[in-house]
């Protein structure tokens, strides 16, 4: 939409190779290229990452299989000043959560197009992330996880919040326990400049209405 209110649709989906349900918002880069992500469509239907440039022309950058590079993300990328793109998928990876889809997968597209899983949620430390990542100056990722985290929530787990190291490695920061403390984050995290994470969740909390939280280091 122009400064004047004027709307110019720069892509329809097809619902085919070139994606479809796009539930997450878009990046920029400093060329004016959009990023973003469908649910659904690409070679297998379990979703794609996308580019359109300034002319509205979209290239599909990776088409995931729904097996162990991940399936259906629901949520933004994060880029580096590299121009990697770093994000999470619902489902694959893992089949162990929520059977056949999976558990869900943390995962990182380069400038060549080749994707790389860095992290595959198992349930115990987390499962469904549904909500994209934060990223710090040093290059760790942050993020929360829908489920997973243990046996409440309806035995499906309460949800985490966790940190990839610039290594892949998982560092479990918190386990939503369905209390107090809250429920089922879908939303990402906030940092600050001396390391708080903020966010909120679905439900917990006094009123079983959700919460806002702060994490602190």
């Amino acid at each position: 939409m122009d400064a004047s209110g004027q709307l110019n649709v720069l892509h329809t989906f097809t619902g085919g190779a070139d994606g479809a349900y796009p539930y997450s918002d878009l990046i920029l880069d400093p060329t004016g290229n959009l990023y973003g992500t469908t649910y659904g469509g690409g070679i297998s239907g379990t979703g794609t990452i996308f580019m359109l440039d300034k002319t509205g022309k979209e290239t599909i950058l990776y088409s995931f299989t729904g097996v162990a590079d991940g399936a259906n993300p629901w949520a933004s990328l994060v880029r580096d000043p590299a121009g990697n793109l770093y994000g999470t998928a619902v489902y694959g990876g893992d089949r162990s959560c929520h059977p056949p889809y999976g558990c869900g997968v943390v995962f990182k597209l380069d400038t060549a197009g080749k994707e790389t899983v860095l992290h595959k949620f198992g349930g115990a430390d987390g499962a469904s992330p549904v909500a994209g990542l934060a990223r710090d100056a040093a290059g760790n990722l942050y993020g929360t996880t829908n489920r997973g985290g243990g046996l409440g929530c309806s035995g499906l787990g309460c949800g985490t919040i966790f940190k990839l190291d610039t290594a892949g490695k998982e560092k479990l920061l918190h386990r939503f326990s369905g209390g107090a403390d809250g429920a089922n984050p879908w939303a990402g995290l906030l940092g600050d400049a001396k390391g708080k994470l903020y966010g909120t969740t679905f439900g917990g909390g006094a009123s079983n209405a959700g919460v806002v939280f702060k994490l602190d280091t």
